[in-house]
């Protein structure tokens, strides 16, 4: 469920000598902002699974407690409402941004863990006559939500240049311009940073509104379980590296926000100046991330490169939470030491790189089921009619 929980040590039955540990759930009544974190809940569901697939012990997941907190966390997050986008509506500070950063709404690293979360639960869900029409929501959820994510979050060099000649204000279901996009939108620094190949998903979309930034776990997550068409993945893998990794790995997002655009949307957060803390800081925990993406596209160099660089100084900085200055030299000037995400980050990672059989079972491939029934989608839309025959070629070229 979305919350996040504080470990509490108590004395056993009125002794001062025998203890036990008990859970606070937090449901965001105690949390900055009194925001409850939607990631939670589906951070749980895939790390059930990865618990599976590396142990081996599927009796975890198939106890009755453990499945009804699957349909809990699943029927909360598919209960129907008045929003029309198949990506999941969250508030501001929702997520591992937990601070305001405009990312309100249908922001993408949401969208990937959810995406991930649906994956995982279809292998884990126990298929009876209380839970089959749960799975066909899952699946129905699946196929939309790819196909959005794909067509709609998706920019490279030939996308901007669509967006840069848009028409605005169209009315009807042949509209090219579905959510009133205006060129004007387009940021100074995406002109000179958007590479001649590859691409990445925007950080967030909304009706009017594109957030360009890069977000960074969003992003790698969207690799993991195939929520990207395979060329997207390796375009998002692509000439990034001076900005995003520098001298500590990894940017959170990209760029910071700045000047007035900071004053207004952080609401001028002492703590989330440019290029520190969740604007635009460098955190290493999203190290492990990183290397399960670069494992899945076949590009295990580029997360040995950024683990040297990570080795060099974590354990003499005293493993800092985050890093500050947009090349990661500083560490962060609020940053905690001896933060256990940050180590667990860079052993997941070198683990990984030393079992790359091991990363294969926490990634997926691509669904190809999946893909025949979202192109029907397009037929509903006014754009061009697609077939459930489809090549599949011609699917991923979407």
């Amino acid at each position: 469920m979305p919350a996040s929980f504080k470990v509490r040590t108590i004395p056993l039955d009125g002794s001062n000598e025998a203890f036990e540990e008990v859970l606070d759930p937090d449901f965001g009544e105690s949390a900055i902002g009194r925001v409850a974190p939607v990631d939670s809940g589906l951070w749980w569901i895939i790390l059930l699974r990865a618990y599976g697939k590396i142990t081996g012990d599927y009796a975890l997941q198939e106890r009755v407690d453990v499945q009804t907190g699957i349909r809990l966390i699943l029927n909360l997050c598919l209960t129907g409402g008045f929003d029309m986008f198949p990506s999941l509506l969250v508030t501001d500070g929702s997520c591992m941004i937990d601070r305001r950063m405009g990312i309100h709404r249908h922001p993408l690293e949401i969208q990937a863990l959810f995406y991930s979360a649906l994956r995982c639960s279809r292998e884990m869900l126990i298929v009876n006559d209380g839970t089959k029409n749960l799975v066909a929501a899952i699946n129905n959820r699946l196929s939309t939500l790819s196909f959005h994510i794909r067509e709609y979050y998706w920019a490279d060099m030939k996308k901007i240049n669509e967006i840069y000649r848009y028409k605005t204000e169209e009315y009807s279901t042949d509209a090219i311009n579905k959510f009133n996009i205006y060129p004007d939108q387009i940021p100074s620094w995406l002109v000179d940073w958007i590479p001649e190949k590859g691409g990445y998903l925007i950080g967030n979309l909304q009706p009017a509104h594109m957030d360009f930034r890069f977000f960074t776990l969003g992003n790698l997550w969207a690799i993991v379980p195939s929520l990207g068409s395979p060329e997207q993945n390796e375009g998002i893998l692509k000439d990034k590296w001076d900005d995003l990794v520098a001298q500590m790995p990894l940017k959170i997002c990209y760029p910071a926000l700045e000047h007035e655009e900071w004053r207004i949307i952080t609401g001028s957060d002492p703590k989330n100046t440019p290029w520190s803390y969740h604007n635009g800081g460098s955190w290493p925990t999203l190290l492990w991330q990183f290397t399960l993406a670069c494992i899945k596209m076949g590009r295990p160099e580029l997360a040995q490169k950024a683990v040297a660089l990570a080795e060099k100084r974590l354990s003499m900085d005293q493993w800092p939470e985050y890093y500050d200055m947009r090349s990661g030299r500083f560490i962060g000037k609020q940053s905690r030491l001896f933060q256990t995400w940050t180590i667990a980050g860079f052993l997941t990672s070198k683990m990984l790189l030393k079992n790359p059989e091991k990363a294969s079972l926490l990634f997926w491939e691509e669904d190809y089921e999946l893909l025949e029934i979202c192109v029907c989608a397009l037929s509903k839309t006014g754009r061009k009619k697609c077939s459930r025959s489809a090549p599949r070629s011609q699917i991923l070229a979407r």
